[in-house]
């Protein structure tokens, strides 16, 4: 069995879908967790009913020219972006392309949905923000042509990174009553980040467009990244295979961690703690304040493209056909999820249920609720630690977000995407330049 697991460990598999015909690359979940759309390299977005006994279609997005790279949901949106250099806005209810936002010169990598905005990053070295709604428009959409109205949709473009630009969050400023200063609902403090194949991070001003710090010191792409709960302290996994946190007010270098043997592919805060995925086959906990780390996670036989906490148990899904879950305290291993014919690629929660989603095109439900049957009252949140200060009220945006009700931590989790080592793609889609290892 996979990484080592006695046939006791596996847990039941529910479902095998095999509408999409081929790689399925991303996922995401609506705000009441009703809805999961994934998307593939077939092109085509498909979204499922997750609250009924069985899995159901409920529509297919046909549009897109090249695979799909990644997926937002707002309200009764669901916006997918695309090696097709494009992103477009489906109405969920209809299954119908109700814009298309043209302007990137190369496929599209990640994108972020406010409801208000959309960002996105691309292969062409640079990130965009877009109104959401052509009603936003001072202009009549209709007296505009279409070039004009393609540019008047993206309000914003953040140019200054030399390579592709990958990563990218969102930091709002708190919501202190004020007028905004402009139509937008644009505060002067709020934050874009971005992640990029140049070896750096950036901040950038979402009101201005201008640079605020450029984050140096990894030696290799930046891949991944994740924010405290305060919005105040950044996290960057690179192909050097290390970690750096970072200040993001003065763009200063606070840790380094090391310990990865390849390059760090998924991060996810919990709390006073940092979980890492590596291409080197292992999952690590960090203790954030001072760098350390605490456990290391194995059996998997090739890269940790996915972590993620739910009820109190630490899920990785690998390239390696499986998805693994771990006691978080003990690194112990609990349940090996073995089905998919090869890498599995995403993995989302709702309820007692895992979604995954692999490069073998299905889509696998798994009951996960035997899992923590035995696992003790989680308290991971007070290890180590006083209590946190107060956070500050705002909520970061990351890419590809899963919104869930858990009891690990209010800063968003990363569902970011595989490095696969033929072709030197993220998720089968990201030409990232990874060191082997």
């Amino acid at each position: 069995m996979g990484g080592g697991a006695s046939k006791d460990k596996n847990s039941r598999l529910l479902e095998t879908i095999i509408d999409h015909e081929k790689e399925i690359n991303c996922m995401a979940l609506s705000e009441d967790q009703s809805l999961l759309v994934t998307g593939s390299e077939d092109c085509t977005a498909r979204m499922w009913s997750t609250k009924s006994d069985e899995t159901e279609c409920l529509g297919i997005l046909k549009g897109h020219l090249s695979y799909i790279t990644c997926i937002g949901i707002s309200d009764v949106f669901v916006v997918t972006g695309s090696s097709d250099k494009t992103i477009r806005k489906w109405d969920m209810t209809t299954c119908e392309c109700v814009y298309v936002y043209r302007g990137h010169e190369a496929r599209v990598q990640r994108i972020i949905c406010t409801g208000e905005f959309i960002f996105s990053t691309s292969y062409d070295k640079s990130a965009k923000a877009w109104l959401f709604d052509e009603e936003d428009l001072s202009d009549d959409p209709a007296e505009l042509t279409q070039a004009q109205l393609d540019n008047a949709m993206c309000i914003r473009t953040f140019k200054g990174h030399t390579k592709a630009v990958y990563p990218i969050i969102y930091i709002p400023a708190p919501d202190d009553g004020a007028e905004s200063p402009d139509e937008m609902s644009i505060s002067p403090n709020d934050i874009i980040i971005t992640g990029s194949g140049d070896k750096t991070a950036k901040s950038w001003s979402f009101l201005y467009g201008t640079c605020l710090q450029t984050f140096k010191g990894h030696k290799d792409t930046v891949a991944s990244m994740v924010t405290d709960s305060t919005g105040r302290t950044l996290y960057t996994g690179s192909a050097d295979r290390t970690i750096r946190s970072w200040n993001i007010q003065r763009g200063e270098c606070l840790k380094v961690m090391e310990g990865h043997e390849g390059p760090v592919i998924s991060l996810t805060v919990v709390n006073r703690l940092l979980y890492s995925g590596s291409q080197d086959g292992t999952a690590r906990c960090w203790v954030r304040e001072f760098g350390d780390c605490t456990r290391v996670y194995r059996g998997a036989k090739h890269s940790i493209v996915s972590v993620k906490l739910h009820n109190g148990i630490l899920f990785t899904a690998s390239g390696d056909t499986c998805a693994r879950a771990y006691d978080p305290k003990t690194a112990a291993l609990k349940k090996t999820f073995q089905g998919h014919m090869t890498g599995v690629l995403c993995m989302t929660f709702v309820g007692n249920k895992m979604y995954t989603g692999g490069s073998d095109s299905t889509l696998r439900v798994w009951d996960i609720k035997d899992v923590h049957q035995d696992q003790e009252p989680q308290e991971e949140e007070d290890e180590d630690a006083a209590p946190l200060p107060p956070p500050v009220p705002t909520r970061r945006l990351e890419e590809n977000q899963d919104i869930e009700d858990d009891d690990e931590d209010s800063s968003p989790k990363l569902n970011l995407q595989s490095l696969d080592e033929q072709s030197g793609r993220i998720g089968g889609y990201d030409n990232v330049d990874m060191s082997r290892g």
